[in-house]
């Protein structure tokens, strides 16, 4: 839709994997309606996942007792986090959409994606107590989780030998994304795309680039435990 901004977080070392083709459907098909594209490549920007005193310039508030959480809320505050960490909650603050682009690694996302949650959406940022959930700082955006499995859909169904695929995307979409106030949309998983045939891999980033046309009129997830677990 044109004048919507778009930020895409894409967390893959191979520009021509699997990962590296959707995230270029989603730039090339969101371009081509209008949006605004934004892309942190976090391999290629080397981005930093480590959460550390660094993240701070200047003076500590309690040098004796180093908290990370306490020391980015106040440097937030000061404005006196690292520039690597604001450049990216400028992206965040001004886009409508974010899409998150990774492989599954552990039932969870890459250690680099991990790290940029950790540092990019701190208290005061994103969220505060209270302000968090449907007060959360980022509320009236949207978020998406765009990932890839190495296990079938079968494996990832309820009575499957890993469960639910609902049930990893709990820590994630609700523990995270809502937290801060997203609206979060409904995951895009591309099942076994290293096993499946050249077909079903087309497939796939088609079904993705057919999804994204119609992405503004999509309504949000139910982000409760029901939609996660069941009743």
């Amino acid at each position: 839709m044109a004048g919507k901004k778009v930020l895409i977080v894409y967390a893959h070392q191979e520009p021509k994997s699997f990962n590296g083709s959707l995230k270029k459907v989603a730039v090339d098909e969101l371009s081509r309606q209008g949006c605004a594209i934004t892309v942190s490549d976090l391999y290629a920007m080397d981005f930093e996942p480590r959460a550390t005193r660094k993240d701070v310039i200047g003076a500590l508030s309690n040098p004796e007792l180093f908290n990370y959480g306490m020391e980015a809320y106040e440097a937030f505050k000061k404005r006196s986090l690292a520039s690597d960490i604001t450049d990216e909650q400028k992206k965040v603050q001004e886009a409508d959409l974010v899409i998150f682009q990774f492989p599954l690694y552990w039932f969870s996302m890459p250690a680099i994606l991990k790290g940029w949650m950790d540092r990019v959406l701190c208290q005061g940022f994103a969220f505060d107590i209270p302000g968090f959930y449907d007060s959360g700082f980022l509320k009236g955006k949207l978020a998406l989780v765009s990932l890839t499995t190495g296990g079938t859909a079968e494996m990832y169904s309820r009575s499957g030998v890993s469960g639910d695929f609902r049930y990893f995307l709990w820590a994630l979409q609700h523990g995270a994304l809502h937290f801060c106030g997203f609206k979060v949309l409904a995951p895009q998983i591309s099942f076994a795309p290293e096993i499946a045939s050249e077909e079903e891999r087309k497939a796939m980033v088609t079904s993705w680039a057919q999804r994204l046309r119609t992405i503004w009129e999509e309504e949000p997830i139910d982000c409760s435990p029901p939609w996660y677990f069941g009743q």
